[in-house]
C-alpha cells in the first residue's frame, strides 16, 4: 500500500509570497503549442536520504527529461545546498542558473520500517511553492514513489496527467531469427524492474492491457493451438478466453474492461467480433469478403477503428460500436495497419507502409491531419501512454539483430530507445497504477 498526503506552503513563505507581483504567473508549459522548448528544472538530492535520496531524485530527473518537456539542470551548477526542505529556498541562487522550477525533498524511515518521502515544487521566479506531497510506503517501493513524484510535477506544470507511474508488457525475444524464442515480460515504463510473465517454451504474441484493471490478454501457441489468455498481473491467475484458429492478433479490451474485440478468420476472410468476458457470448460486427482486422475502441466506447483490405489494400475504417456506419478514413499513399485510438479520443495512431519503409503516424478520427512521427526500415505496433501524449512502438533493423522498443512524443522530435535486456516487440502500455 502507498499512502500520500499534501504538504502546504512552507513556514515563512506567506510573507515572501506577498511581495510577488500578481502579474507574475506561476511557471507552466503549454503542451498544445507543438514543439515545446524544454523547461529548465533543478531536482536536488533529497535530504537525509543518503544514496536512496540520490537514486530517487535521479529517477525523477530522468522521467522529466525523457518526456522532452523538461531540461534538468546539472547538479554541479547548483549554488545553494538544500539542508531543510521545509524552508523556502534562496530563490536568487536558482534564478541565476536559470532554474525556472525547483524540486526539494526529504527521505526518512518511520519507526515501523516504512519509507517516508516528501517533496516540494517551487517556482523560482515567482518565489512560490507550487505543490507539495508526502508518501508512506514500503522501502522496496522507492522507485515507484519517484515515478509518482515525477507525475505530480508533470501535472502541476503542464496541467495534464503524467504517465511515469505505469508499466509496459511486451514480448521479450531471444535467439537467432530463424529460431526466435518469445516470452511475455513486464517492466516499468523506463525499462526498469523487468521480469518474465511466461516461460520460454511458449510462443506468445500481441499482449493487450485492460484500460480499467491490471490485466492483459495475449495470444499463445501453447500446445501448437492458438489460444487467447486473460492474465491477472497482480495474482498471476490465468484463464483461457477461447481457442481461435486463424487469429493473428490478440483481442483488445473495451474501455470498461467488460468486453474484448477481435478479428476471426473463416473461409479465407476475416471479420470483427466482440465477446462479453462474463458470458463468453460473441457478436459479429462486420460481414465482408475482405480481411477486417486490428480493431480498437474509442475511449468512450462509442466507435471502433479497424483496418480492412476491402478497397484493394489495407486502409483504416471507423464504425459505430454496433458495426453501423463503416467509413474509410485513410487516403494517403501506401497501406495502413495496427490502428490504436488515443486515450484522449483526439487521435488514432497507426503503422503506414509506403516506399519500402514503415512509419508510425497519427491522424484525427475523421482522417484529417495525418502526421508521420518517425520512419524506418520496419516500425510497427504503436501503443499509447495513458495521457495520450507519447507512443511506444518496436523497430526491427535491417539485416542482423532483432527488434527494440522506442518511444516518441506527438511532436515527432523526442524519440527515445527503451532499454531492454534483449530483443523486444509488441509493447502494450498500462493505465496509471493505483
Amino acid at each position: 500500500m502507498l499512502r500520500r498526503t499534501f504538504l502546504h506552503s512552507a513556514a515563512g513563505l506567506t510573507g515572501l509570497a506577498a511581495t510577488v507581483s500578481p502579474a507574475m504567473a506561476l511557471v507552466e508549459i503549454n503542451i498544445n503549442k507543438g514543439n515545446v522548448e524544454p523547461l529548465p528544472i533543478a531536482v536536488t538530492d533529497f535530504v537525509a536520504g543518503g544514496d536512496l535520496g540520490q537514486r530517487i531524485t535521479d529517477v525523477i530527473a530522468a522521467d522529466l527529461k525523457r518526456s522532452g518537456l523538461f531540461a534538468p539542470v546539472n547538479k554541479q551548477a547548483f549554488i545553494e545546498k538544500i539542508s531543510n526542505p521545509d524552508q523556502p529556498p534562496r530563490f536568487e541562487d536558482w534564478k541565476v542558473i536559470n532554474a525556472q522550477a525547483l524540486v526539494t525533498g526529504r527521505v526518512s524511515q518511520e519507526g515501523d520500517g516504512r519509507l517516508r518521502a516528501e517533496f516540494r515544487l517551487w517556482d523560482t521566479f515567482a518565489g512560490q511553492q507550487m505543490t507539495g506531497q508526502q508518501f508512506y510506503t514500503q522501502p522496496e517501493n522507492w522507485r515507484r514513489v519517484a515515478h509518482i513524484i515525477a507525475d505530480a510535477i508533470y501535472e502541476r506544470i503542464t496541467g495534464e496527467k503524467g504517465y511515469f507511474d505505469t508499466r509496459v508488457v511486451y514480448v521479450a525475444e531471444s535467439g537467432p531469427k530463424n529460431a526466435r524464442k518469445r516470452q511475455l515480460a513486464i517492466m516499468d515504463q523506463d525499462g526498469a524492474n523487468a521480469r518474465a510473465l511466461t516461460n520460454s517454451n511458449e510462443i506468445v504474441l500481441t499482449p493487450r492491457f485492460s484500460p480499467s484493471r491490471q490485466e492483459i490478454t495475449y495470444m499463445s501457441f501453447e500446445g501448437q493451438q492458438p489460444r487467447v489468455y486473460l492474465l491477472q498481473l497482480e495474482t498471476g491467475q490465468r484463464e483461457v478466453v477461447g481457442n481461435f484458429p486463424g487469429m493473428t492478433f490478440a483481442p483488445r479490451f473495451s474501455p470498461d474492461g467488460q468486453r474484448v474485440i477481435m478479428s476471426l478468420q473463416q473461409d479465407g476472410n476475416a471479420n470483427i467480433y466482440t465477446m462479453d468476458l462474463r458470458s463468453r457470448t460473441t457478436t459479429r460486427l462486420t460481414s465482408t469478403a475482405a480481411i477486417d482486422t486490428g480493431p480498437s475502441y474509442s475511449p468512450d466506447g462509442a466507435r471502433i477503428v479497424f483496418e480492412s483490405d476491402r478497397g484493394g489494400r489495407q486502409q483504416l475504417y471507423v464504425m459505430g460500436a454496433d458495426g453501423s456506419g463503416q467509413n474509410r478514413i485513410s487516403f494517403g499513399d501506401g497501406s495502413y495497419s495496427t490502428p490504436v485510438w488515443s486515450p484522449r479520443g483526439d487521435l488514432i495512431a497507426f503503422t503506414k507502409q509506403s516506399g519500402g519503409k514503415f512509419s508510425i503516424g497519427v491522424m484525427k478520427p475523421d482522417g484529417s491531419g495525418e502526421r508521420i512521427l518517425t520512419t524506418g526500415f520496419h516500425n510497427e505496433g504503436p501503443t499509447w501512454a495513458p495521457n495520450g501524449r507519447v507512443l511506444m512502438f518496436f523497430r526491427q533493423p535491417a539485416g542482423a539483430g532483432g527488434p527494440q522498443l522506442f518511444s516518441i512524443d506527438l511532436t515527432g522530435y523526442n524519440e527515445q530507445q527503451i532499454p531492454t535486456a534483449g530483443y523486444a516487440s509488441d509493447p502494450a502500455w498500462s493505465p496509471l497504477l493505483e
